[in-house]
């Protein structure tokens, strides 16, 4: 079954609505991020009821803030865990090849190779570059998709990142891993998607009192409450999961990014990628991304005490990210330079004695806690179909749900070519940077736009087009001015794009 993808107001309503007067599904999701929305896709394409409830937006939380990344596992491998490796490089695959090949693509990794890296180190780096191909190959991930890794001249190393430092540069090694256009398009994509298949996405609608048979819902823009009963309640709520059932524990780590306009780095086609002093399987990535911007990270610290709706970057991980860069560049960079910033914190397990953060496990779990709701904690951004397909799957057999077999590892989600969204008009038509964000449904955003001028942009120097802003209302859900200038699109991630930008994004919610 196929149905509308528009998510917006009037959907939301009338959804609400049916909720408070059949008052009963199968499924409850809590949570709006990567893990709930691929729980809820997973659930309705099984034949199940489904609900999903977020207190504020999709992506709100640490789907937003991730590096960009779709991971094939190399780093996991370095740390001795196969099975996640294998794993994430078998789903890396899915993404690039079926779900959504217009999201994720290959992009070239340079470690350059200066003087002072070591023989030693220089072949640490080739092995697990090597072992990153061997990780593709078993994946069946093709080398069409993702090019194989080879050492490169110093000439080609430059072309590719061309404030690389000249000095004592001698060639690089090259590797390919997934990148994502964005974090937040893969969860509006997820989402959109199950609402095609007849899932209920339900933003601003907060969750309290859940046990494994109901929950207490407020919807938060008009306080009125409402209570549903489920068959089971799953709580995808990431960092916060603690909050929903207080049985869980969860030990987040802040992992924090700076933003550079894309010049500062000479406009690289390539992320430039700097092995950290006295680690075997972190570096820190200078990542060429979309709107010309290039975003530096990544920090991983733990971050203990309250969590707060939007992390915020430490100073001490400003500093060590632009000390870490500086070393591998012909330019110094300083804090003059850095446009913008973010950090987000990752839900890892809580494991007593587990030392440091960087070094805690990555694996999920799902787990019930004694009043039957169901939490799936942990994991990463690209496992999240394979962590979806799990928690659904303990939780028919938990429950005795009546269901069909996981089918996520071959449908396309919104936006791909296979999905079945009609396209209006010929791609070659539109901006290159909407059919990267948009991909099969790009010619739709133009087509359905209402408002004038829709392929103007919204700010002088931003490659978003006003059609794209009205779209986010009318078909992605977006219901604020920051729904649409911080996860439609990542226009807030640069304050001075955001005052440019703000009053378009006015001008679509006021209509």
């Amino acid at each position: 079954m196929t149905g509308s993808t528009a998510l917006n107001a009037a959907r939301r309503s009338e959804e609400l609505a049916r909720l408070a007067d059949t008052g009963s599904v199968d499924v409850v999701v809590i949570g709006g991020g990567i893990t709930g929305t691929g729980i809820a896709l997973d659930a309705v394409t099984r034949g199940l009821s489904v609900v999903l409830v977020e207190r504020h937006d999709l992506a709100f939380g640490t789907s937003r803030w991730s590096s960009k990344l779709v991971h094939g596992g190399l780093r996991y491998l370095a740390g001795g865990h196969v099975g996640i490796a294998r794993r994430s490089a078998v789903e890396r695959g899915i993404l690039m090849t079926r779900n959504a090949p217009h999201l994720v693509h290959a992009m070239a990794q340079l470690v350059p190779l200066f003087a002072e890296l070591g023989t030693p180190s220089r072949a640490l780096v080739r092995v697990g570059f090597a072992a990153g191909d061997g990780l593709r190959r078993l994946a069946g991930t093709s080398a069409a998709t993702l090019p194989r890794s080879r050492r490169i001249d110093a000439e080609r190393a430059i072309a590719l990142a061309p404030t690389v430092r000249r000095d004592g540069l001698d060639g690089a090694l090259l590797a390919y891993d997934g990148q994502l256009v964005d974090d937040a398009r893969l969860v509006v994509a997820v989402a959109r998607t199950a609402a095609q298949h007849g899932a209920t996405i339900l933003t601003r609608v907060a969750a309290s009192a859940a046990t494994g048979k109901s929950v207490a819902l407020t919807d938060t823009l008009t306080g009125e409450p409402l209570t549903v009963s489920a068959r089971a309640v799953i709580n995808a709520a990431g960092v916060w999961a603690g909050e929903v059932d207080d049985s869980i524990r969860v030990r987040p780590s802040r992992g924090t990014h700076l933003v550079f306009d894309a010049a500062t780095f000479g406009n690289p086609t390539a992320a430039l990628t700097i092995p950290i002093p006295g680690e075997i399987n972190r570096f820190v990535f200078a990542m060429p991304e979309q709107l010309g911007r290039v975003y530096l990270g990544l920090t991983d610290e733990d971050a203990p005490g309250p969590i707060p709706d939007v992390p915020q970057p430490t100073q001490g991980e400003i500093t060590f990210l632009l000390d870490t860069v500086n070393t591998a560049l012909d330019v110094a960079l300083g804090p003059d330079d850095v446009i913008g910033s973010y950090a987000g914190l990752r839900p890892l397990v809580d494991i007593a004695g587990a030392g440091r953060s960087a070094d805690v496990s990555r694996e999920h779990a799902v787990v019930e806690s004694p009043s039957g709701v169901i939490s799936v904690i942990g994991g990463k951004l690209t496992e999240y179909r394979y962590m979806a397909e799990d928690t659904l799957d303990r939780a028919v057999q938990w429950r005795g749900l009546t269901a069909g077999g996981c089918r996520t590892r071959n449908l396309p989600l919104v936006g791909a070519p296979a999905n079945p969204v009609a396209t209006l008009r010929s791609p070659e038509q539109l901006p290159g940077s909407l059919v990267a964000r948009y991909g099969a449904e790009a010619p739709n955003v133009i087509a359905r736009a209402s408002g004038e001028r829709p392929t103007d942009p919204v700010g002088d120097g931003i490659d978003v087009t006003r059609a794209e802003f009205e779209y986010a209302v009318t078909h992605e859900g977006a219901l604020t001015v920051d729904d649409i200038l911080d996860r439609r699109t990542r226009i807030g991630l640069v304050p001075a794009d955001r005052a440019a930008a703000e009053p378009a994004a006015r001008e679509v919610i006021s209509v």
